[in-house]
């Protein structure tokens, strides 16, 4: 069984959060499942959920075995921009998952695809065919490698950045400038394990933006990858104190209420892996963050929810 240990130094709250931070590849819903099942200790002795960690606790959690990950082929409507004997290029829906994994075995983006066909084989049994990937919560397109050829070429563009994404996001305050660059690198947060954070001797990490449309107190933004880190625009917007509205984990305690984060990969750009040609395409905003900028741009009162984040 899966044992996890840690000594509190700084973290306060409650157990079941903190050890859900604490231990990034576990989930608040496990720890407190291990809690009712008296997997958890805390200096030796049992806890509840409501338990408030203290300075010098030790937290020992033992986890069931995990059940065993291997994507399985499940029909389902997939919106494919573009498809050929090499690539397909899908618009992913904000909710979905791009690749199972503990917690999401099913109903994910590789489950549809390999219903749906053929997969490059480099990824394995459990990213088959996935070159890059976009979080749950964001929408948008992603190129998807139906052979190996394909996937070492798409790869490679990614690597050179000599590719296109660039992504569409409403995001908190105006920012006053037309345009920018945001240098700064990123890390795993040190006191939130399940964020990334800019630190000092993180990895590189360049995003470039361009503003679209001020509204009130947000701006509509269109931003350009040029590296690909995890969270990658949502921190560095949170960064210069313009986090992406309706955001869970990097947004203000106060934010538009959606299905997750406005942010949506609006274009992508690729070279074909084997014809040379370029290809770009777009997809629409869906409609949660069309009918948000309606209100906005009408001057409609939105009633702000609280946040889950920080």
């Amino acid at each position: 069984m899966p044992e996890y240990t840690a000594k509190i130094i700084q973290e306060t709250g409650r157990i079941d959060k903190v050890a859900a931070d604490l231990f990034t590849d576990v989930s608040r819903s496990q720890v407190q499942t291990a809690i009712k099942n008296q997997q958890l200790q805390v200096n030796g002795q049992l806890v509840k959920a409501k338990y408030q960690v203290q300075p010098a606790d030790e937290i020992k959690l033992i986890l069931p075995e995990p059940e065993p990950i291997d994507a399985q082929p499940e029909p389902m409507a997939l919106d494919i921009i573009y498809e050929d004997d090499q690539v397909i290029v899908i618009n992913k829906p904000q909710g979905m998952v791009v690749h199972p994994a503990p917690g999401h075995l099913h109903g994910t983006l590789v489950n549809g695809l390999l219903a749906h066909g053929q997969l490059s084989s480099i990824n394995g049994k459990i990213r088959p065919g996935i070159v890059h990937r976009i979080d749950r919560d964001t929408s948008g397109l992603l190129m998807v490698a139906k052979t190996d050829i394909a996937h070492k070429s798409l790869t490679e563009q990614l690597k050179n950045k000599t590719n296109l994404r660039e992504y569409v996001a409403l995001v908190h305050g105006v920012i006053g400038e037309e345009s920018g660059t945001i240098n700064a690198p990123l890390a795993r947060d040190p006191k939130h394990r399940k964020r990334q954070a800019v630190v000092a001797g993180g990895r590189h990490a360049v995003t470039h933006f361009k503003v679209i449309e001020r509204l009130s107190d947000y701006t509509l933004i269109r931003c350009r990858l040029e590296t690909g880190r995890t969270h990658q625009i949502r921190v560095h917007l949170q960064y210069i104190k313009h986090p992406v509205a309706g955001d869970p984990l990097y947004g203000p305690k106060k934010t538009l209420s959606g299905n997750g984060q406005f942010l949506h990969a609006a274009k992508l750009g690729f070279t074909h892996p084997t014809t040379g040609e370029w290809l770009e395409f777009q997809a629409p905003l869906p409609p949660i963050f069309t009918e948000t900028l309606a209100k906005l741009r009408a001057g409609e009162t939105i009633k702000l929810v609280n946040n889950s984040g920080y």
